[in-house]
């Protein structure tokens, strides 16, 4: 179903990929402790023991270099009840989010309370650590902790790291959130999906954008109404990818290139296809490919790519300056 002209047009996005960082000489050892079942702390210059260790001193800004078992169990410091758990969180039931001191810590450490009601969990409260079945050398080793009714303890025996340490860790990164267009884009959402590309202009310099803003970043006032411009126009700049990547939908080598529509002051990235990637050129001239009516969406995926028209070249001096 087609949205009213007036209505601004909105997507949900997902955004997400693995981080992968490597540790350091500090991190190192804590998350190899972890999956030993094994929690160190980094002692500071004024003596202090602090869970996770930090790599510097945050007062003398000295390399933290000694490191210091300490107990999986503690006391609840503070803490936050999580009613409704978002997707991704450590637990998938109500939790709390909580400061906990472990025994021979002095700085506490936030993590995950399993404590099956708010009820359940208060300042003060004994917790002791629940462990991941299989540990990796990650900060979620330690799945959460839970209540505990043992009494405070010395401290923790060290555990011998001595085989190979963990020098990195993979981090899942996700972020899913609603998208909302402008105006402007709305109306050039629109237009995609009737084959229809519509540009804005700004009335004090006339440059035309597309996609379209909101206002002209030269002068600062707002665009005027929409553009239609021609799907035909030139290869500014361009770029061959040879190296295969996770969830590339094209097989190399192809060609990412600026595209600088006819009647336009601003080009737009978009595939070339069509032709061999070695072939194309700055100059070269080109035209939309569009998906059939049925296929054709809000985004500028409804044009599937641009191929070469079979024009002559563009003149270097007629889009220098669009470079």
């Amino acid at each position: 179903m087609t949205p009213p002209p007036s209505a601004v047009l909105h997507q949900p996005l997902t955004l997400e990929f693995d981080y992968t960082r490597s540790l350091g000489p500090v991190l190192s050892q804590y998350m190899s402790g972890l999956a030993a079942k094994q929690v160190l702390g980094g002692v500071l210059a004024d003596g202090r023991v602090a869970v996770p260790p930090p790599e510097y001193d945050p007062l003398t800004h000295a390399a933290v270099t000694e490191m210091k078992p300490v107990a999986d169990e503690g006391i609840v410091v503070t803490w936050s009840w999580v009613a409704e758990p978002l997707p991704d969180q450590p637990l998938g039931h109500p939790f709390a989010f909580a400061l906990v001191l472990l025994d021979g810590a002095d700085v506490p450490l936030l993590h995950v309370v399993d404590a099956g009601s708010p009820d359940a969990i208060h300042t003060g409260m004994r917790v002791r650590a629940r462990w991941a079945d299989e540990r990796v050398g990650s900060v979620r080793d330690l799945a959460c902790f839970e209540p505990s009714d043992a009494t405070r303890t010395a401290g923790a025996a060290a555990v011998d790291l001595s085989g190979a340490p963990h020098t990195s860790t993979t981090v899942p990164v996700r972020l899913a959130y609603d998208y909302a267009a402008s105006p402007e884009e709305s109306a050039f959402g629109r237009g995609l999906k009737e084959g229809r590309i519509l540009a804005q202009a700004c009335p004090v310099c006339h440059k035309v954008y597309v996609p379209p803003r909101g206002a002209c970043p030269v002068d600062g006032v707002p665009t005027k109404d929409p553009v239609e411009l021609p799907d035909t126009g030139i290869v500014t700049t361009f770029c061959i990818v040879n190296v295969p990547f996770l969830g590339q939908r094209i097989k190399p080598p192809y060609v990412s290139a600026y595209v600088l529509l006819d009647g336009a002051d601003i080009a737009f990235l978009h595939l070339i296809l069509g032709v061999e990637a070695s072939e194309v050129r700055m100059g070269m001239r080109v035209k939309a490919v569009w998906k059939p009516e049925a296929e054709r969406s809000f985004s500028m995926e409804t044009i599937s790519h641009f191929e070469p028209t079979g024009e002559p070249d563009a003149d270097y001096e007629s889009y220098r300056r669009h470079l």
